[in-house]
């Protein structure tokens, strides 16, 4: 018995000692990559129609090293069909991608005037820093995130966070109106914008999807862009924000059908923002009954 308490209270040691190890790891990796990439960054950073260049340097430079240097595999659960149309939304918006001024906003009505406009509004369940990574490995066409302020100040990081994030202050309303205006910019030069509509992860772990906030679909109406829906299934458990827990392994995420904003006014913005949570929750729950081996 003696021994076996030993060896449990060792394991036990060798276990909190391999997070600890990991999760500085995650933050070498990251702050690494940044300094290695440097010189590329400040050049692609100069310009902001040198984004799409940017965006693909953090994608493939940057987002993906970090997913499959922390023993993170990016498993696409969606539908084939689903998948192949995702693929031919991203393929057709980098072909046509145009600059802003063959683009223009009618001030009056807030509604995008575009020649030819392909944006969308992502968005996806929050519960990990690593969902800025995987959402970045899973969109080949360029986006722009709405991110929080407070970000803004982590050293070296945050240099690059400012100059292609929107920033937003939640606590000013100054901000948030300020956010409307830039994303509605971005989507005149051909971007999409992805937001986190819960606004933040839950400190409760055992909310399964918290409420949405309205920016995000406020915006999709506005500019009459379409809504993609994306579930992560397991970034709350290979990294969540506790510490001592988190491990490498797959990370399933699954695109789901583009939800339309034609024709919708902002008097239509609450059943939108219900239908697309709906949308996301179900999946959830209905994967959390399959672990654990349930009907509902």
């Amino acid at each position: 018995m003696k021994d076996y308490c030993t060896f449990a209270f060792a394991m036990k040691i060798l276990k909190y000692l391999f997070w600890t190890l990991w999760h500085v790891w995650f933050y070498v990796l990251t702050t690494l990559l940044i300094v290695l990439l440097l010189p590329v960054l400040l050049v692609f950073t100069a310009r902001r129609e040198w984004y799409p260049q940017l965006y693909w340097v953090a994608r493939n430079l940057w987002a993906r090293p970090i997913l499959y240097g922390m023993g993170w595999r990016p498993m696409d659960r969606s539908q084939r069909a689903e998948s192949r149309e995702q693929r031919k939304w991203r393929e057709l918006a980098q072909r046509q991608y145009v600059k802003s001024n063959e683009q223009r906003v009618d001030s009056k009505s807030s509604k995008l005037k575009a020649q030819s406009s392909h944006s969308q509004m992502l968005i996806a369940n929050h519960t990990s820093m690593s969902d800025i990574m995987l959402m970045l490995v899973c969109s080949r066409a360029p986006f722009v995130f709405v991110g929080k302020k407070e970000l803004a100040k982590l050293p070296l990081f945050g240099f690059f966070y400012r100059r292609a994030v929107i920033m937003v202050d939640r606590s000013s309303a100054q901000s948030r109106r300020e956010v409307y205006t830039q994303a509605m910019e971005r989507i005149a030069q051909g971007l999409s914008i992805c937001i986190f509509p819960e606004g933040g992860v839950p400190d409760d772990e055992s909310i399964v999807l918290d409420k949405f906030k309205d920016g995000a679909f406020r915006i999709a109406i506005e500019c009459q862009i379409p809504i993609v829906p994306i579930v992560f299934y397991d970034n709350k458990h290979r990294f969540p924000y506790r510490f001592f827990a988190g491990s490498p392994g797959r990370m399933r995420v699954e695109v789901l059908p583009t939800i339309s904003t034609e024709g919708l006014i902002l008097e239509d913005k609450e059943s939108l923002k219900t239908q697309c949570h709906k949308a996301i929750y179900d999946k959830l729950l209905g994967d959390s009954f399959e672990l654990l081996g349930l009907t509902r």
